[in-house]
């Protein structure tokens, strides 16, 4: 069965077979005139630029204004002890989103949509609802943070500034038009900024290189308190959303579908991830030392010592200005806004490739926007004009908690799907990465799970309620938990069971170098919905039989 057809005013339009082909269930395009990123089939280390550009976009989680408010508290609290968390966290990292973007290289599909293919419609239906909410709750510390960063520049109330971040959708849009590589651009230039005012904050800071260095290699937890901000760390680092995310951001570059055309992208993006992470590692050990060389000095007045006690966002502008200067506190704005920005405009994307891979569902991007970022901003604001700026940084505490709730339900089909020989045949993972990867997944999910069954007993405890009140909230507490481990006992124990029919993987299929060969069979399946960051319209044309 052919797919043909023409292209209507200049769009691409794509297609699914129908037919029992290796390429079924793949996306199709008609229109070879597209605006993509083709890596030359080549064995040369000049295709890594090619590749250079996704890795950027997902670092932006690691060091997004939730990250920043924990590594402030982290420093103010326990000075340097706790960048070995860091250290650790980074690593785990980089291992699972280099397995995200292996699950779309070599597939040609992103997690939402094998999610999707695999998993029966109310698991599917349920596990796009927990995606969308995870989106929303990243969104609201860059939301806050924002307001925060505008407030420090500006002197804007943060009620205000809430509102202003809801015309960054706007910007957003212009965006779109311009496609994925001047996205990754933008993104790049952002991401160096941040790290440009952070370690110009170092430089006025000059924290003990020596006790640092003993912070990164030494591990260290003295106090019940250093362990539950361990636990933070470690929960803020990896975020289910950047899984979808980084999955699909590799399908913008159409590679070679020769073994050693898929090798070389699965090696490529994982140095290229490795470059973007080690930036943010960078990034976060920066703000750490600074806070923790600020809020250790011996020259600090009382009411900078409170503010070290409970030090968040908003407090730590006020205490750089205090302690190192008034151009201090402008970079840790500036910063904290190209953070926020840069983690709105990734977040927002997720969600637009959440909704398409989860349920195949075509929606005007501006509306996607819109509501992404009206579900976000109507609490923070709520929360702004009632609690303050104390308020606000609490509810991006809540927010974190939320995206450790949610990260099993990405985590582990992920895993189990990068380890399945049906979806990623002879590049599933071998033994001793699935070992190593459920080893991290284990301990993350169990980290994260403990963090929230102690904060839910202490809530409890600190709730000042009635004891038959505590005992209904602590068994329907309970009973919410049982049910969060029986779904996560389901994703563990369910067999895959659909296979991934793409393109050849095998080399007795390899073409040769100089094969004249269609285009379409050289190459991976354009996703010209990931270049241009806008959702397929599919359409079955009229000469498709």
């Amino acid at each position: 069965m052919a797919a043909t057809g023409s292209t209507r005013s200049g769009q691409a339009q794509f297609i699914t077979s129908t037919g029992n082909q290796s390429f079924s269930n793949a996306p199709l395009i008609e229109n070879e005139e597209t605006n993509q990123i083709i890596v030359p089939d080549r064995k040369s280390w000049k295709n890594l630029f090619s590749y250079m550009g996704p890795g950027f976009l997902v670092s932006i989680a690691y060091i997004d204004p939730g990250n920043f408010e924990t590594d402030l508290q982290s420093g103010a609290q326990y000075k340097y002890e706790l960048l070995w968390i860091i250290l650790v966290a980074s690593c785990a990292a980089l291992i699972i989103q280099s397995l995200a973007a292996n699950l779309g290289v070599v597939t040609g599909k992103h997690l939402a949509e094998h999610c999707r293919a695999e998993y029966p419609k109310v698991p599917n239906f349920i596990l796009w609802l927990l995606a969308e909410i995870a989106i929303v709750a990243c969104d609201i510390p860059e939301v806050i943070g924002t307001a925060f960063a505008l407030n420090m520049l500006f002197n804007i109330p943060v009620w205000c500034g809430v509102l202003l971040t809801g015309f960054s959708t706007l910007v957003l849009l212009a965006l779109q038009q311009y496609g994925v590589r001047k996205l990754e651009f933008l993104i790049a230039f952002l991401v160096l900024t941040i790290a440009a005012c952070f370690f110009a904050e170092l430089g006025y800071a000059k924290p003990n290189s020596s006790e640092v260095i003993k912070g990164l290699f030494i591990p260290q937890l003295k106090g019940n308190g250093a362990t539950g901000l361990a636990i933070s760390l470690l929960g803020a680092m990896v975020m289910p959303h950047n899984l979808f995310l980084h999955s699909a951001l590799v399908l913008s570059r159409r590679i070679p579908r020769s073994i050693h055309g898929i090798k070389e992208a699965c090696r490529f993006y994982t140095i290229e991830s490795a470059f973007a992470l080690l930036v943010a590692f960078l990034i976060n050990v920066s703000v750490i030392s600074v806070s923790g060389s600020v809020c250790n000095s011996s020259n600090l007045s009382p009411e900078d010592q409170t503010s070290c006690n409970d030090l968040d966002l908003n407090k730590a502008s006020f205490l750089l200005r205090n302690v190192l200067g008034s151009w201090s506190s402008k970079l840790f704005a500036i910063a904290l806004l190209a953070s926020g920005q840069s983690s709105t405009i990734t977040g927002t994307y997720a969600g637009q490739y959440v909704m398409q891979g989860f349920l195949d569902l075509r929606i005007t991007p501006w509306i996607r926007n819109f509501l992404t970022r009206c579900l976000a901003i109507v609490p923070s604001l709520t929360v702004a004009i009632i609690g303050g700026s104390a308020g606000a940084g609490k509810l991006i505490i809540i927010a974190s908690m939320i995206l450790s709730f949610e990260l099993p339900f990405a985590l582990i089909p992920l895993l189990k799907f990068t380890s399945s020989k049906t979806k990623m045949g002879s590049h599933a993972n071998s033994t001793m990465i699935s070992v190593i990867t459920w080893i991290i997944g284990s301990l993350i999910m169990a980290i994260n799970i403990y963090y929230l069954a102690t904060g839910f007993v202490k809530l409890l405890l600190n709730s000042g309620l009635e004891v038959v009140a505590i005992v209904f909230a602590g068994l329907f507490g309970f009973s919410g938990m049982l049910v969060y481990l029986a779904g996560i006992l389901y994703l563990v124990i369910r067999k895959n069971k659909e296979v991934t029919h793409l393109l050849p993987l095998e080399e007795s299929v390899n073409l040769p170098r100089n094969s004249n060969c269609d285009n379409e069979i050289l190459y991976s399946l354009p996703r010209e919905d990931i270049v241009s960051m806008q959702l397929p319209q599919r359409r079955i044309p009229a000469g498709v039989n």
